[in-house]
Order: structure tokens, then C-alpha cells, then sequence
């Protein structure tokens, strides 16, 4: 399959469906004022989908793998928020545990697509001019 978009990319649909997760459960009551944290997880959720989509659109493998790491190192970051929020009392260990596990299925995904492309023959442009 080609894939000609970013929104064709599954770890780019893995990742906004991730990130509607992050949203409905920083919606909740529990988080009530804590609005740092709510802001902090849910630019860490937005910053994958993000990051996976603009190296997308660079012109070369190696920006798209520098674009992809940072996408990697924001799911850490986001399952280092959601450990903070069920140690509050935020989330409850089932919720956690499970955007954690998400976050870190996420990151294997993207270190899947970044090994695979480091191995490519084509390294050069994506994108011809016509």
C-alpha cells in the first residue's frame, strides 16, 4: 500500500485516537483545577499526532526520522503525565494503565516506522515536482 498522506500512516490514526483518550479522561471531574497537568498531558498527546504528521511533509526520510523521534520521546512524556495523574488520584489504575499501555504500543510503532526507514533504498525527495 501506498501511502501518500499522514493520515494514511496507522501510527498517525493510532495516535489521534490516543489522543481523544487524553482528552475525554482530562475532561473528567477528578482533574477539576489542575489545569497544568491537563494542559501539559494533553499537548504531549497533541504533539505525537503532530510531530508524525510535519515530518511527514518534510521532503526527506531523515527529516521524517527526526520528526518521528520527537514523536517517540512525546509518548514518553505523556505516559510520564499519566503516571503522575493515577498517583493524584486522577485517573484510576485501570484508566492508566491502559493510556499507558497505548502510549508505549504507540512508541514501538514509531520506532518500528523509524528503523524502516533508516534501512530504505530510497533516502532521497518524497515528493516530485511535476
Amino acid at each position: 500500500m501506498t501511502v501518500k498522506n499522514f493520515e494514511d500512516l496507522k501510527i498517525w490514526q493510532s495516535a489521534k485516537q490516543l489522543t481523544k483518550q487524553v482528552y475525554a479522561v482530562t475532561s473528567l471531574e477528578k482533574y477539576h483545577r489542575d489545569y497544568s497537568l491537563i494542559d501539559q498531558t494533553r499537548r504531549a498527546a497533541v504533539s505525537v499526532m503532530a510531530n508524525i504528521a510535519e515530518g511527514f511533509e518534510r521532503e526527506n526520510n531523515k527529516e521524517f526520522i527526526r520528526y518521528l523521534f520527537i514523536a517517540k520521546g512525546s509518548c514518553g512524556e505523556l505516559r510520564s503525565h499519566v503516571w503522575i495523574s493515577e498517583e493524584l488520584a486522577y485517573l484510576t489504575a485501570q484508566e492508566g494503565e491502559s493510556l499507558r499501555k497505548e502510549a508505549a504500543g504507540l512508541s514501538v510503532m514509531i520506532a518500528k516506522l523509524i528503523r524502516y526507514l533508516k534501512t530504505s533504498p530510497i533516502k532521497g525527495a518524497k515528493h516530485k515536482a511535476s
